[in-house]
C-alpha cells in the first residue's frame, strides 16, 4: 500500500483508531488523542470506515474528477501534430492561439517535451577489438585557461578582462587550453595532453606522443578514429598517419557516439580531475594530469573492465610508463 508523504498513520494504525471508536466504545477525542492525530482527522477515518469498511482506510487521489475548462483531446492531437514537424512551444502557442505555459505542459505530458524524443530510439551499439592497439579513439576538449585564482564554478563570480588598454592595443585575454585525448579501444589504456591549440601540426605532434606511450606498454598501434574536425581532416594528418602505417578512420558527420570510448573518458576526466580539485592556475592543473593518468591506469577500478584498471588487461608490460 502506498501511502501519502506526509500521512500521519500507517494503514495499521487507522484500523486501530477505527476499531477502538465503532468497536470498544471510545470517544473520537481519546482515540485521536492515543493516535497522535487531529479529531479532525480522526472523524475523517470513522467516517470512511463505518462507510466503506477496510477499503475506506487507504488514501484517495486529490486529483478532481472533472477539469472543466482542461484542453480537448482535439487540441493536443493537434499539438502533438505540430510537435512532430519539429516546431517549438512558442512557435504552436502561436499558431493555436494558446498560452506558452499551456502548450509546454500538454507536450511534457504527452512526452513531446524534447525535441529529441522525436528521434527514434537506437539500439546501444557496443563494440570491443580484441587486441590492445588495433584502434585508439581520439578527442579533444577545450578547457579555459586559468588565472587569478579559481574559476566561476567555484567561487560563482566571473572574471572579466577588458580586451583594450588605455593605449588602445589588445590585451591578452584568459584563452583556451586543449587536451588531446586517446583511448585504446580493447585495454581502455589512455593518454592526455594539455597543448596550446587544435591545430593540425598539434594533433600529429600529440599522435606521436601517444604512439610512444603504447610502444612502452608493449602496444603497437594500427588504427585510430577521429571526428571530422579540420585537423583531423587535412592532408598532413592523413600523411602522418601513413607515415607510421596507422589506419586513420573517421566517424560520420554529427554522430558522435561512434567515437563514444573517448567521450566517455572526457566525461570522467572532467570531473575526476580538470573539475575534480580547486586550481589556481593553469600550470597547477596542468600538472595534476599525469598524476591522475597514473591512477587511472593502474589503480581506478573501470566499469566496463569488471571493476579492474586498464593496466589489467596487458601483461608484461611497463607499468609505470610515461604520462607527461
Amino acid at each position: 500500500m502506498e501511502l501519502h508523504a506526509n500521512a500521519a498513520l500507517s494503514l495499521k494504525g487507522r484500523r486501530q483508531l477505527c476499531r477502538r471508536v465503532v468497536e470498544e466504545g471510545w470517544a473520537v477525542t481519546e482515540a485521536a488523542a492515543a493516535a497522535e492525530v487531529s479529531v479532525r482527522c480522526a472523524r475523517k477515518w470513522v467516517g470512511r470506515y463505518q462507510t466503506a469498511g477496510e477499503l475506506g482506510l487507504f488514501d484517495r487521489s486529490s486529483a478532481p474528477s472533472s477539469i472543466p475548462h482542461r484542453t480537448s483531446e482535439q487540441r493536443t492531437e493537434a499539438i502533438a501534430a505540430l510537435r512532430r514537424v519539429r516546431m517549438t512551444g512558442p512557435e504552436i502557442a502561436e499558431v493555436l492561439g494558446m498560452a506558452c505555459s499551456t502548450v509546454s505542459g500538454i507536450l511534457k505530458r504527452i512526452g513531446l517535451g524534447k525535441l529529441s524524443r522525436l528521434e527514434p530510439s537506437e539500439p546501444p551499439n557496443r563494440y570491443e577489438r580484441r587486441h590492445a592497439g588495433e584502434l585508439l579513439h581520439i578527442d579533444v576538449k577545450k578547457l579555459g585557461r586559468i588565472e587569478r585564482g579559481a574559476g566561476h564554478r567555484v567561487t560563482g563570480q566571473k572574471h572579466t578582462s577588458p580586451r583594450y588598454g588605455p593605449d588602445g592595443k589588445s590585451r591578452r585575454t584568459v584563452g583556451w587550453e586543449y587536451v588531446h585525448v586517446c583511448v585504446d579501444d580493447h585495454t581502455r589504456l589512455a593518454h592526455a595532453q594539455v597543448l596550446a591549440d587544435e591545430k593540425a601540426t598539434t594533433a600529429i605532434a600529440s599522435l606521436r606522443s601517444a604512439v610512444a606511450f603504447y610502444a612502452s606498454h608493449g602496444v603497437e598501434v594500427q588504427a585510430v578514429m577521429t571526428d571530422n574536425g579540420a585537423a583531423y581532416a587535412s592532408v598532413i594528418h592523413a600523411l602522418a598517419c601513413r607515415s607510421v602505417g596507422i589506419r586513420h578512420i573517421r566517424i560520420r558527420p554529427r554522430r558522435p557516439r561512434t567515437n563514444g570510448k573517448a567521450e566517455r573518458f572526457i566525461r570522467t576526466m572532467l570531473r575526476e580531475w580538470a573539475y575534480g580539485a580547486i586550481y589556481a592556475e593553469s600550470s597547477e592543473r596542468a600538472a595534476a594530469l599525469s598524476g591522475w593518468l597514473e591512477r587511472y591506469n593502474t589503480r581506478r577500478p573501470h566499469g566496463s573492465l569488471g571493476h579492474k584498471p586498464p593496466i589489467s588487461r596487458l601483461t608484461g608490460t611497463n607499468l609505470l610508463g610515461s604520462y607527461t
